[in-house]
C-alpha cells in the first residue's frame, strides 16, 4: 500500500536525503531526490529528465560536455534560484556544497541540457487576503518549454495563509483538465509545522491530513489537494513536481465545485502585503 505522507528521512539513501521514484510512489512518471553533498557526486539520469535546483548552497553542473555555474541561494526563503535542466540518458557531475532538489520525470525525448538564471524565473502572486501565495514558475510549460514531461514550481506561503486553495485536482484527461502525478516537498521556516490536505472523489477515494515539517513529502496520485496551510508565525515553502501521460506538456486543473466560489472573492482583496517574500536579488 502506498504511503502518501513521507516524513523527513524516511526514504533517505545516502547521499540522497529523500528518494521518491515512480516505483515507490506507485505510479509511472514523477520522481524527486534531494542531494546533500560537500564535494562531488556523479549520477546517471537513465530514463528520466531532471533538474538540479539548489535548496541551499551552490554548485557546478557538468553534463553533455557543458559546464554550468549555479549560484544557488542561502535557503529557499532567501531568494529565487537559478537551476539546470539535464536530459535523460546523461551522466551528470555535481560539484559544490549544499542541498539540491532533483525533480524528475520519466520521458521519451532526449533534449538539450540548459541553464536558467534566477532573473529569468517568472514570479507570480496568486490569490488574495488569507489565500495569498507566491509562485516561482521556473519549470512550468510557459516559462520553460524545453522539457518533455517535467513540470515543477515553487510556492511560498506567508505564515497564517492558505495556499493550494481552493482545492483542485488534475487526474483526468478531459477538456480543461489533464492527468498529472504530483509530489509536494515541504520546508517550513523557523522549525515550524504546516498541514496538507488531500481527499478523493467518490469513485477514487484518498484521505490525507498530514502535519508536515521541513524535508517531508506528500505524494498525490489523484484526488482534490489543498489547502496547504501555513501556521501563524511560520512561512511555508513547497516544491511541486508533476508529470503525466499526456502527449502535450500542460498543467490544467479542476477546482472542487464545492469551493470554487472562493476564487471570486479575490477580486475585492489585495494580496498579503508580505509578498513577494523572495526575488532573484541576492
Amino acid at each position: 500500500m502506498t504511503k502518501y505522507h513521507l516524513p523527513q528521512g524516511s526514504t533517505a539513501s545516502a547521499p540522497y536525503g529523500l528518494v521518491v521514484t515512480p516505483e515507490t510512489a506507485g505510479w509511472t512518471y514523477s520522481g524527486l531526490r534531494t542531494l546533500e553533498i560537500d564535494g562531488e557526486h556523479v549520477f546517471g539520469t537513465g530514463e528520466e529528465e531532471m533538474l538540479v535546483l539548489p535548496l541551499n548552497g551552490g554548485c557546478t553542473v557538468e553534463c553533455d560536455g557543458a559546464t554550468f555555474e549555479v549560484a544557488g541561494r542561502e535557503d529557499v526563503f532567501s531568494r529565487v534560484t537559478d537551476f539546470v535542466y539535464v536530459p535523460r540518458e546523461a551522466t551528470v557531475r555535481v560539484r559544490g556544497s549544499g542541498r539540491f532538489a532533483l525533480p524528475s520525470a520519466r520521458c521519451e525525448r532526449r533534449l538539450t541540457a540548459r541553464y536558467v538564471p534566477a532573473e529569468d524565473v517568472p514570479v507570480e502572486l496568486r490569490g488574495a487576503g488569507v489565500a495569498s501565495r507566491q509562485v516561482n514558475n521556473f519549470c512550468t510549460p510557459e516559462a520553460f518549454p524545453y522539457a518533455d514531461k517535467l513540470i515543477a514550481c515553487e510556492v511560498i506561503t506567508p505564515g497564517g495563509c492558505w495556499s493550494s486553495y481552493p482545492p483542485h485536482k488534475h487526474d483526468e484527461a478531459r477538456e480543461g483538465e489533464c492527468e498529472l502525478e504530483e509530489i509536494y516537498y515541504f520546508e517550513v521556516a523557523g522549525g515550524g509545522m504546516a498541514y496538507q490536505r488531500v481527499y478523493g472523489t467518490e469513485d477514487r477515494p484518498i484521505d490525507v491530513l498530514a502535519e508536515v515539517r521541513t524535508g517531508d513529502v506528500v505524494v498525490i496520485p489523484h484526488g482534490w489537494h489543498g489547502p496547504s496551510m501555513a501556521t501563524p508565525g511560520y512561512d511555508l515553502y513547497y516544491l511541486n513536481v508533476m508529470a503525466g501521460p499526456g502527449a502535450e506538456r500542460q498543467w490544467l486543473i479542476c477546482d472542487d465545485p464545492a469551493h470554487a466560489w472562493i476564487r471570486e472573492t479575490w477580486a475585492g482583496q489585495e494580496p498579503d502585503p508580505r509578498l513577494p517574500l523572495t526575488s532573484a536579488a541576492e
